[in-house]
């Protein structure tokens, strides 16, 4: 998947979603490795109410690739 579509893909229905998933993206995407890439993709594919409830209200992920993610992007912020 191409960097513009991921990057089209972070912008969501709520603001400050959009502020952590594009900042998260832009200053890190490049540099991490492969298997956090399949997992921001697959972040980014759930619904915005489960997005919230992981980078905002601080639920943890179950699955734990996702959940690491999700880590990176809460300490990034």
């Amino acid at each position: 998947m191409c960097d513009k579509k991921l990057k089209w893909q972070c912008r969501r229905g709520m603001r400050e979603l959009d502020v952590l998933l594009t900042g998260w993206f832009e200053a890190h995407y490049a540099s991490v490795h492969d298997a956090d890439k399949s997992a921001f993709r697959r972040l980014l594919s759930l619904p915005d109410p489960e997005l919230a409830r992981y980078l905002l209200a601080g639920e943890k992920a179950i699955d734990p690739e996702i959940a690491r993610v999700v880590d990176s992007i809460r300490g990034s912020s």
